[in-house]
């Protein structure tokens, strides 16, 4: 078990059919262990509680990592190994299995044992720095990029790649998903846009931080917000003709220099009406706008709902992405609480029930 990025990419495998076994921290167990409410942040994963520092809970970990493809950890490093759980002890049963290992500043470098959260991560890229108003300071950003793409789904990726090399190999390796790294890849390409001068170190002036009138929010009547972004000069002139402006007295599309007052002349349009009147003229057109919405709105979004974007009984179930075709996704049940499976767990492994209720009374596994 772990925070934030370690569950998101371990949630993408199970919702595309893995086998996940997350293994709790015995002193997690609820005293009054009752359902509890449907998580979406759990889903599709089997959970069993152990301590893991009691040497009989450290072997069951072990011998349920021989039957096993994968192993994940998001301890600091050196954690897992002192624990008794790390690769060398991993491999040593399954020379196969795949070992990764996610944390924000990887198995090395000056930072790799100090605490940090995805802010963090994000800030020391150079990603924040780029986002947000011009003139104000940079904004947060959701952990999206830290824990969840760069961290996450950087894993996610990692494993599968190296899965599919180790069932032509036989041989496992082991996997150093640095949260840092996963965010630097995603913003490979606004790297090169900086070397190459088209994106710059002033927040809020550059093509896609909001500093192009063609490729930004406004605000409207209601205070609501829509989003402009026709790059492509054919859109950018439909958008204009469409919402009354005549591009001929605007300058060139790409003058960054007037930006400024093409974004003021923008933005006074756009105060003449609600957002969902601007929807009404826009949507469905060639303009690349769209409204801003709250996550409520998006659950009752009619596009996502004619795709079934969102699932469940209050539509708080994101289905899983993305949608293949002959063997999609499956949106699976969580666990009712941590530990709650810890006996069929053992049981489908191998374990006799007389060694699960010798390793419940020892206190190595609980739940």
């Amino acid at each position: 078990a772990g925070l934030g990025a370690l569950p998101f990419g371990t949630l993408k495998l199970a919702d595309m059919g893995a086998d996940v076994i997350r293994v709790d921290r015995l002193a997690e167990v609820p005293e009054d262990p009752v359902a509890r409410e449907y998580s979406s942040w759990d889903r599709g994963r089997r959970s069993i509680a152990v301590d893991l520092k009691h040497p009989e809970g450290v072997a069951a970990v072990l011998r349920l990592a021989g039957g096993a493809d994968v192993f994940l950890e998001s301890f600091r490093p050196g954690v897992a190994e002192r624990l008794g759980v790390g690769p060398e002890s991993v491999m040593a049963r399954t020379p196969s299995i795949v070992y990764g290992r996610l944390t924000g500043w990887g198995q090395t470098g000056p930072l790799a044992h100090s605490a940090g959260h995805s802010l963090n991560y994000e800030a020391i890229t150079g990603v924040i720095r780029s986002v947000g108003p011009k003139g104000g300071p940079p904004v947060p950003l959701l952990q999206l990029l830290g824990d969840v793409a760069g961290g996450g789904l950087t894993m996610a990726f990692g494993v599968v790649c190296a899965m599919w090399e180790a069932k032509q190999s036989g041989k496992g390796q082991v996997i150093d998903v640095a949260m840092t790294d996963g965010v630097a890849s995603l913003a490979s390409v606004f790297y090169g846009m900086q070397a190459s001068g088209m994106h710059t170190t002033e927040i809020g002036t550059n093509l896609f931080d909001g500093g192009a009138p063609f490729y930004a929010v406004y605000e409207c009547s209601d205070g609501e917000y829509m989003s402009v972004a026709p790059i492509e000069p054919h859109f950018w002139a439909l958008l204009l003709e469409t919402i009354g402006i005549d591009q001929a007295s605007l300058p060139a599309q790409y003058d960054r220099d007037r930006w400024p007052e093409v974004k003021d002349t923008l933005g006074a349009r756009f105060l003449e009406k609600t957002r969902d009147e601007w929807s009404e003229l826009l949507e469905g057109t060639d303009c690349c706008t769209a409204p801003v919405l709250t996550y409520d709105e998006a659950r009752e979004y009619p596009h996502h709902r004619e795709r079934g974007t969102f699932a469940g009984d209050a539509g708080t179930e994101v289905v899983p992405v993305p949608v293949l075709s002959r063997t999609p996704g499956e949106i699976r049940p969580s666990p009712d609480w941590v530990g709650a499976d810890t006996d069929v767990v053992l049981a489908d492994a191998g374990f006799e029930p007389s060694e699960i209720a010798d390793l419940r009374s020892s206190g190595a596994v609980g739940g």
